[in-house]
């Protein structure tokens, strides 16, 4: 390869047996028997054993005891095979070691804050010395893992016909559910760019220029509260095309999906992957995205109680429940109590049925004969309802659910279940101030035939919006879009926005709408989440090289700081100190 090495650390075989080599990387470990000294010495491909000999190289014995952990070390030696009582059948090296003839120390460390191979190391220190941090098997795995899916969705966009175009980071901020990133201009002070939180009116815009398929790996940013699935700044597979059906749309993602398991020598889901409309996925799952490797799916008693003795359930709107498959003790009820408080229900009914198919519950003699025969369940189960709004009921169950699936271990972590979820209705109630808002984003098109529903019954609206669902992580949303520019000023109008507020934030959009826009649609596929759930990864912070921790700080530059009055003045900006 060149003078530092011959090969990579973790390549030697016994096949190699008999050749000088040279190999050059991080000591993973030194261990001196008075006399041989033995040396890991590892890079991204696995680690080596070298033995230094003082009888074979004076001037590499010399050496070899000044070496300590992570120092760069360059080697060059004869390939042997170990005794067989030495071989280490662990590694994919375990069967040959190195005969040191030189040895020189490249880069000296320091002494380390933690240890490269310690599983224990707190988050926060990890990410402060994350060049530490990224030489651990682990993060060199996921990043390396996130390199080939990234060729995947590339290599299967371009045989697809997509071609990819580059837009735009600061642009003029749009509606899209989240606080924009403001970008102060020095050349005009008091104004602002936005950075993009997607590409989106650009690669419509794209469609009216008539690129035909657009796609690329965007980088985008929003200013929200940071979580486990959740960072400032991320990535997504951005598509767009001309003249599609939602169908179509959805062919070319699931080529995409196919392709990145194939390339990670993963047996890829079934096509077509199965279609839940919005509707059934709350019902059955209180969930726009629900897990679908476990079962404990909600059932609905409005009917069955409306003339109930229970007045809870029979004044409620809506009245659901889920069976758990264990008779839960008081303790535990009370926890699921708790925790349904958290997620905004008043109170958790339930009835507990033991082994024997008695019945254990305050409410059950309320309950008539023939409301206990609706909800009889097996013995060795417990039903827990919630009786509210359709929307809280929703909320709260779905939730439960995906709890009970975790404590009761009812997941299985071996399965890969994904699907679609689509027509999603076109507008909800913004709980806050009451209006319309959308679901997706201002830009999607209704169904066909529920154009007239915009201002006549919004509520009522579907929507030709879909999400693609892994395992209950969204990884992505996409729509047709609006391409009719009378029906997306319907669409702003039903939203409370004035004519004057559209065209200020939307006019020149609006314009291009007027100039032969085809009908098109298009996707967004979170990339972190995508390869967070092939890396078996709880948070995308352990796929990404330089995360933000949950405050919005980067512990290894100390981004955010502040800034100096120069700087603030030239930009024309006035910083106005928060209250304590």
């Amino acid at each position: 390869m060149n003078r530092w090495r011959d090969l990579y650390c973790g390549e030697l075989r016994p096949d190699d047996v008999g050749r000088t080599v040279a190999v050059a990387g991080w000591v993973a470990r030194r261990r001196d028997h008075g006399g041989l000294i033995f040396i890991d010495v590892r890079d991204h491909t696995g680690v080596v054993q070298l033995v230094v000999n003082p009888e074979r190289s004076k001037d590499a014995a010399e050496a070899a005891h000044a070496i300590r952990s992570e120092f760069v070390i360059h080697a060059r030696g004869e390939v042997v095979n170990r005794a067989p009582d030495a071989v280490n059948p662990n590694i994919a090296t375990g069967a040959v070691e190195i005969q040191v003839d030189e040895l020189e120390i490249v880069a000296r460390s320091e002494p380390l804050p933690f240890q490269i191979d310690d599983d224990g190391v707190e988050e926060p220190l990890r990410l402060r010395y994350r060049y530490l941090d990224l030489r651990r098997d682990r993060m060199q795995r996921n990043l390396r893992l996130s390199a080939t899916v990234i060729a995947a969705i590339r290599s299967s966009m371009e045989e697809q016909g997509f071609i990819d175009v580059w837009t735009p980071t600061m642009t003029l901020g749009t509606p899209e559910g989240a606080r924009d990133f403001l970008v102060p201009v020095r050349l005009q002070p008091g104004k602002f760019f936005a950075l993009a939180q997607s590409p989106q009116l650009f690669k419509q815009t794209f469609m009216i220029g008539g690129l035909d398929r657009y796609y690329q790996i965007a980088i985008c940013w929003r200013d929200e509260d940071l979580r486990a699935d959740r960072q400032f700044e991320f990535r997504q597979l951005d598509l767009e095309l001309a003249f599609p059906t939602r169908e179509d749309v959805l062919e070319v993602l699931e080529q995409v999906v196919v392709a990145s398991f194939e390339a990670l020598g993963r047996t890829p889901p079934e096509r077509p992957l199965r279609h839940l409309s919005y509707a059934e996925a709350m019902l059955r799952y209180g969930s726009d995205k629900p897990d679908l490797r476990f079962g404990v799916e909600i059932q609905d008693a409005t009917e069955v109680t409306r003339g109930s003795e229970f007045g809870v359930f029979a004044n409620a709107e809506c009245v659901r429940f889920l069976v758990a498959p264990t008779a839960f003790s008081r303790a535990e009820l009370q926890r699921l109590e708790d925790f349904a408080k958290e997620w905004g229900a008043k109170g958790l009914a339930y009835l507990v049925v033991d082994e024997s198919g008695e019945v254990r519950s305050p409410i059950a003699k309320f309950l008539s004969a023939d409301e206990l025969a609706a909800l009889a369940v097996p013995p060795g189960s417990t039903v827990l309802f919630a009786a509210d709004s359709q929307a809280m009921v929703e909320r709260v169950l779905g939730a439960l659910r995906t709890e009970l699936g975790q404590r009761l271990g009812l997941i299985d972590d071996a399965r890969d279940e994904l699907l679609w979820v689509i027509d999603f209705p076109l507008f909800l109630r913004d709980e806050e101030t009451g209006k319309w808002t959308f679901v997706h984003h201002p830009f999607t098109s209704p169904l066909e035939g529920h154009e007239d529903l915009i201002e006549t019954d919004p509520g009522a609206a579907l929507s030709q919006h879909y999400d693609l669902i892994w395992n209950g992580w969204e990884l992505g949303s996409g729509s047709i879009r609006i391409h009719r520019q009378e029906i997306q000023e319907r669409v702003f109008r039903a939203m409370g926005m004035t004519d004057e507020e559209a065209q200020a934030k939307f006019g020149w959009f609006l314009e291009a709408l007027q100039m032969g826009a085809p009908p098109h649609g298009g996707f967004a596929l979170g990339i972190e989440r995508f390869v967070a759930l092939f890396a078996g990864e709880a948070n995308i912070r352990e796929i990404i090289a330089f995360p933000k921790t949950a405050s919005g700080s980067d512990p290894l530059t100390g981004a955010p700081a502040p800034t100096t009055q120069e700087r603030l003045s030239e930009l024309g900006i006035r910083l106005q100190t928060p209250p304590v």
